[in-house]
Order: structure tokens, then C-alpha cells, then sequence
């Protein structure tokens, strides 16, 4: 532990999003790995395939750290582009360390998973940056300030860092 060099504030961002996704979706968190990397942050997913293993992909590809927490005991189900493998045994409650573990959560696509996981978001007070997803907000308001839309895997990656950062300012974490 004396070779690892503590460095405050690591912006930590979870991408959730479908384990079937198409080639455009792929491509596009593709980009949100890359542009994670790009900014010096980590990236932290479910682990295994879909959008998680493009984002990871992305990432590792511009040199990035990629954390999977996975719904499994075996740390052998991640994608090969995960690095530190989390195995869990919780099925979809894992979700709910994917959403803790992170100070910005960037939401692409997805099915049903991806909705809880959203819900979880919301729950804990965590930012959260919509790509082509799920589209939420209490039936009792017309707030949806809660979740920040964004086009482009730049943008949403931008928006992140910056509420990320606001995050850990408004929480005194360091």
C-alpha cells in the first residue's frame, strides 16, 4: 500500500445501461468510456456486456481505470475490459453499490435494470445524465430537473464531471 499515492477527489462515474444493446447504443457508450478516460476519472459499471462492456472498452482504450461490480460470486463473468473485478452474488441488487460507489451516474438506453437503477439514483441524491434512456419523474410534479439530458456522449460526459465535482464539494468528501 506505501506505492499507492492517495489523490483527492477521484470523480468516480457509474454508466448503466442495457447487457443487449445495438450497434448504435454500443457505439455510444463507446464514447462515454472514452471521454470518462479522457477527463481522469473512473469508470464503474455492472460488468458484464452491452453497454457496460463498450464503456469499459472505451475507457481502457484511452488508458482508463474500469471498476465492475457484478451480479455474480464469479469475478470471471466481467467483460474483459473491466479491471478490478467486484463479484457480488447480489444479482440486481448490485445495482444499488453501482449507484453508492459513484459521485455522477450517466444512464444509456437500458430496459428494466437500467429503470431501478435510475430509481436508486434518485433515491440517494446522485446526478444523473440521460442518453437515449428512460424518461422519469414523479407523477405528483412536472420537475424533471432531476435528470439532466444530454445528445452526445461529450456532452453527457461533461455535464458529469461538473455535477460530479459539485457533488463531492456539496458533500465534503475527500
Amino acid at each position: 500500500m506505501k506505492n499507492i499515492k492517495k489523490k483527492e477527489n477521484i470523480i468516480k462515474i457509474s454508466v448503466i445501461g442495457g447487457s443487449q444493446v445495438d450497434s448504435e447504443i454500443y457505439n455510444l457508450a463507446y464514447e462515454v468510456g472514452r471521454e470518462i478516460a479522457r477527463n481522469g476519472a473512473v469508470l464503474i459499471c455492472g460488468g458484464l456486456s452491452g453497454t457496460m462492456e463498450a464503456s469499459c472498452k472505451g475507457a481502457k482504450e484511452e488508458g482508463g481505470l474500469t471498476i465492475g461490480i457484478l451480479p455474480t460470486a464469479d469475478e470471471n463473468d466481467a467483460n474483459r475490459y473491466v479491471d478490478i473485478k467486484i463479484p457480488t452474488g447480489m444479482g440486481y441488487a448490485r445495482n444499488v453499490p453501482i449507484i453508492l460507489s459513484a459521485h455522477a451516474v450517466i444512464a444509456i438506453n437500458g430496459s428494466y435494470g437500467t429503470l431501478s437503477e435510475i430509481g436508486y439514483t434518485l433515491t440517494f441524491d446522485k446526478p444523473i445524465i440521460a442518453l437515449k434512456t428512460w424518461e422519469v419523474r414523479p407523477y405528483y410534479s412536472e420537475d424533471s430537473r432531476f435528470i439532466i439530458k444530454a445528445k452526445t456522449a461529450k456532452e453527457a460526459v461533461k455535464i458529469a464531471i461538473k455535477e460530479a465535482r459539485d457533488y463531492i464539494k456539496k458533500n465534503q468528501i475527500n
